[in-house]
């Protein structure tokens, strides 16, 4: 039975004396949720509001103890000069600011002399104000924040507890940040209710949030048979109604999960917009990971070769092998009884990690994008392959589009930069090459549209802003 450990009342010394330095990182990026999956919001895609039920009746705040712990383990771990502080939910700015004031003071505790820290800080934005931004500024936090694009996408699923809607409130929680000049980058999940809109809801980001920095994740919520008419309801708890844990099992999505190939698309129809505008002024988490990829450095572990560095921290001091299986199988410790590198650098771990490598299908093997793609998150390996095979990437037919559809202007660009010169002149090949293009000719992005009708529309790109959506 998954056992729920109290936090301790004082802070404990945890010795790195037993941990074997062979297998140890250099450095790992902890999610940590303080609050855990409480949250002030009740999106419906949200499975992680279901994780509440792993703590029954238990007051999901984390206790200063824990809170030093975490720290002075986490910096004590990381043998680069950089360490990251990240922060999560649930939603974390209700924990309130005394909360990271103390955080702070004990990284100034605990950090070396020559480490550097990173703060960042993952929000819906709805509580953000003066006082929250002043602070986030003063210590140099980079903010995500959470949109889904413009408000009739948005709040299809980014409710409050009532059912309502919040694009206003977080784009009050918006300007906050703009006015205060908060280092800012835009978390924007991929759906059912804008899967079709790529172009728009990057170009709303770019021109209306004047955002420089994005990601898009896809929705891909698992379930079976049996739960998917509770599935689709959402995670949160329903009274009088059965609730759900969420874990990652079964081989049905519910309605709201983006499609398998539209996914791709949608990420093609904001590539074919921003490298012929915005490369090198904007940038795009993917697009960027990509690059890195032509020359060996994996920088996100969706597509890395392996996994298993980017484990979570739940309030309690509870640590999970990932912040997508926060479940009882994927626990592999608590930090107040075991160090947090100790638990990286089990066998379980490593094997968890190594997996996403060992168990590739056969049809991912043989892939000609494999080394962009890796397979991709193992959460979402849970089809059939063409041969039959079981674990196959649900979104492997988008990936896949994505990744063979970026190849020729991907190697330019890795080519410019071999040479010293800026990825960014790939638009002037890019461009030459539109010129050559009729406008009556498909558009090069694969939507079965005219070129003028699409990516070759008068109005596209940043020389036309009073084209704004």
């Amino acid at each position: 039975m998954f056992a729920i450990i109290r936090p301790m009342t004082t802070s404990p010394i945890i010795s790195l004396d037993s941990v074997t330095a062979e297998n140890t990182p250099p450095r790992f990026h902890l999610l940590t949720k303080p609050s855990g999956s409480t949250c002030n919001l009740d999106c419906t895609y949200c499975f992680f509001l279901s994780k509440e039920a792993l703590y029954p009746n238990a007051k999901i705040r984390m206790s200063e103890a824990t809170l030093e712990a975490y720290i002075k383990q986490l910096l004590e771990s990381q043998r680069t000069p950089t360490a990251t502080v990240a922060w999560q939910g649930g939603e974390p700015t209700l924990m309130g600011l005394d909360f990271y004031r103390k955080s702070i003071e004990f990284v100034e505790k605990y950090r070396r002399p020559d480490q550097e820290i990173e703060y960042t800080f993952q929000t819906n934005g709805v509580l953000l104000d003066d006082e929250w931004c002043a602070f986030l500024k003063e210590h140099n936090f980079l903010v995500g924040l959470s949109v889904d694009g413009t408000q009739e996408m948005h709040d299809t699923y980014r409710l409050n507890k009532g059912g309502e809607g919040t694009f206003q409130q977080v784009m009050r929680g918006h300007s906050f940040l703009r006015k205060h000049g908060v280092e800012f980058n835009i978390l924007c999940t991929v759906n059912v209710a804008n899967q079709h809109h790529g172009r728009k809801v990057y170009r709303f980001f770019r021109d209306e949030l004047d955002a420089t920095w994005m990601q898009f994740i896809p929705i891909v919520e698992r379930a079976t048979l049996e739960t998917l008419p509770i599935a689709n309801q959402g995670w949160s708890e329903r009274p009088g109604g059965e609730r759900l844990l969420y874990t990652q099992t079964g081989n049905m999505v519910t309605e709201r999960s983006v499609g398998g190939e539209q996914y791709g698309r949608f990420l093609v129809d904001i590539y074919e917009e921003w490298i012929r505008h915005d490369v090198g002024d904007i940038h795009v988490q993917l697009f960027d990971v990509t690059l890195h990829a032509y020359f060996g450095e994996y920088l996100l572990c969706i597509h890395a070769p392996t996994c298993g560095y980017g484990p979570a921290l739940e309030h309690n001091g509870d640590f999970y092998a990932c912040d997508h299986y926060v479940e009882p199988d994927y626990k592999l410790g608590n930090i107040h009884e075991t160090h947090m590198l100790q638990m990286v650098a089990s066998d379980f771990q490593r094997t968890f990690g190594n997996n996403k490598r060992d168990l590739l299908t056969q049809q991912c093997q043989a892939c000609e994008v494999r080394p962009l793609c890796n397979g991709g998150c193992p959460k979402d390996r849970f089809i059939l392959s063409r041969d039959g095979e079981p674990g196959h990437n649900y979104l492997c037919d988008g990936l896949f589009f994505f990744f063979d559809h970026v190849r020729p202007t991907m190697n330019i660009m890795a080519r410019l930069v071999q040479r010293g010169q800026p990825a960014a002149r790939v638009k002037e090949w890019v461009l030459a090459e539109d010129k050559k293009r009729g406008r009556n000719d498909p558009c090069p992005c694969g939507s079965g549209k005219k070129f003028k009708a699409c990516h070759g529309a008068i109005g596209n790109g940043r020389s036309w802003r009073d084209d704004r959506i």
